[in-house]
């Protein structure tokens, strides 16, 4: 299990970060039965998911008190606590990490500034055919390679460098949209990476100039990021379409250039005779739609 090391034992939560984790907290709750928690459930009830007096008793603490936690209010709340909370409701360590920072227990770290070095740029480069990019925690794109540009059927070196987001590009850009037959899953994990890697910085404003953006596309996000889902970046096994190449599933590879906050490079390896095929045309120059 991961271990979150507090930067002090006890700290009041301010009223913003309050109000988000009991937001969080109680959209977790409902998103589990007592059945899966292993608790009897007696009588009808018309809450979905657990009950608050459950959690209570899963995390052995008071109901009164974890009541005003996820109703919001700025109160004062131990790493101990929170992490019996986290343990109860049956937080992945992105989640867990995503109530820490909210707690003020838990200081994410400045991140450096985003740079493509020539190295950086070289390196990619020698990864052709396989597509490959780096990518900031913003889903900025920095750099990428000449099959990325062509798997995603968008000519990225012709936008601006602040159009090159993935989010960005997800909303506005009906071939990057096409490019993805899994669309709606892929957009929703994004926007919980996203929130997860916001978390702590809304007063930063880099992100608030990124979120008003996002928010300002469409409603979509919206209606997603108040499912307040966070996730961490996993090595998927994505399809892809192409207009001349038709579907085809690449496997995602990641790499970070730190521990924490570095940027991310992205690279898609063929699974089979058909990505391998797809791959090839797109080494080839087959060009954009």
């Amino acid at each position: 299990m991961a271990q979150f090391l507090p930067t002090q034992p006890k700290t009041t939560i301010s009223l913003d970060n309050a109000q988000q984790l009991g937001a969080f907290l109680r959209a977790r709750r409902e998103s589990l039965s007592y059945q899966r928690v292993g608790l009897p459930r007696y009588g009808r009830t018309r809450t979905p998911g657990l009950r608050r007096e459950e959690v209570a008793q899963l995390a052995q603490i008071g109901v009164t008190w974890y009541t005003k936690l996820e109703q919001g209010r700025p109160i004062q709340v131990s790493a101990r606590t929170l992490e019996a909370i986290a343990d109860a409701l049956q937080c992945t360590p992105a989640e867990k990490q995503h109530l820490f920072i909210l707690a003020g227990l838990y200081r994410p770290k400045a991140p450096a500034d985003a740079e493509l070095t020539p190295d950086m740029q070289f390196m990619l480069d020698q990864m052709n055919p396989f597509p490959a990019y780096i990518v900031t925690a913003s889903y900025d794109i920095l750099g990428f390679n000449e099959s990325y540009g062509r798997v995603t059927n968008v000519n990225l070196a012709a936008l601006a460098p602040e159009d090159r987001n993935c989010i960005y590009l997800a909303f506005v850009d009906p071939n990057w949209r096409r490019s993805m037959p899994d669309y709606e899953d892929s957009l929703a994990r994004m926007v919980a990476v996203l929130r997860s890697a916001m978390t702590g910085r809304m007063d930063e404003p880099h992100w608030r100039k990124l979120f008003a953006r996002y928010t300002s596309l469409s409603p979509v996000f919206t209606e997603l990021w108040e499912r307040n889902q966070v996730c961490n970046v996993e090595n998927l096994i994505k399809r892809f379409y192409h207009p001349k190449c038709g579907e085809y599933r690449l496997q995602q590879r990641n790499w970070w250039s730190a521990p924490r906050d570095g940027l991310r490079m992205s690279i898609y390896v063929p699974l089979d005779d058909e990505g391998r095929a797809a791959l090839n045309k797109i080494a080839a120059g087959i060009g954009w739609d």
